[in-house]
């Protein structure tokens, strides 16, 4: 049965649009992982979508080194990387369904060549970061202020080698909600020890990056 019907999937097509370039989904799943079928069902659909999209399926028993290229230590999870391969560190893990289907969409355009501009001086702070950076942003699908902040992240992870960005979705992974002491989303992380709650500029993301 499709997760979507034809009204939305003719949304989605048309908030997709028509991607200048290709891009591929690499989806990870494995054994005994309760969401794994339905977010692999639902990249599926996406992919259905657009002709420039495709979607690879790694399976952690069938290819283990593929999880260890791109850094998968759970599931379901979804990288999105350019036709070539080039890795730009965005990360889903958990379905992005609910509003964060919205940042889903945003991140197919960005990686599919249809970025929003930014202002000069914002992309010369992005672009003078020289530190490795991890951003994880902790969300649940009914949250409509969450798509905010894994947006830019996922946008400073496209703009600089330096940095990764995850979407994690809270309630799949209680494990690391308690160990980050998710209380209230959208959360997000930096760096495992600079952290501040609710949907912020990018202004904020770059202060606390640079006092890094």
């Amino acid at each position: 049965m499709a997760l979507f019907d034809e009204k939305i999937t003719q949304q989605l097509t048309e908030l997709i649009g028509d991607l200048p370039k290709k891009l591929i989904i690499q989806y990870f799943r494995q054994k005994d992982c309760a969401s794994c079928d339905d977010t692999q069902a639902f990249v599926s659909e996406i992919a259905e979508m657009n002709p420039n999209i495709s979607v690879v399926v790694n399976d952690l028993d069938e290819s283990p080194e593929t999880f260890q290229k791109f850094d998968i230590e759970r599931t379901p999870a979804i990288a999105m990387v350019a036709e070539d391969g080039t890795d730009y560190g965005i990360r889903f893990f958990g379905i992005p369904a609910g509003y964060e289907i919205n940042s889903f969409v945003a991140s197919i355009r960005e990686v599919g060549g249809m970025d929003e501009p930014l202002p000069e001086d914002i992309l010369k702070r992005i672009k003078a970061i020289d530190k490795d950076v991890h951003i994880k942003v902790f969300v649940t699908p009914t949250c409509p202020y969450c798509p905010g902040p894994v947006i830019l992240g996922h946008k400073l992870a496209l703009l600089n080698k330096h940095i990764k960005a995850d979407m994690v979705e809270a309630t799949t992974f209680p494990e690391l909600s308690q160990k980050y002491a998710v209380r209230g989303v959208p959360k997000i992380v930096i760096n495992e020890t600079n952290e501040f709650v609710g949907s912020q500029p990018i202004t904020k993301f770059l202060e606390v990056i640079e006092s890094l």
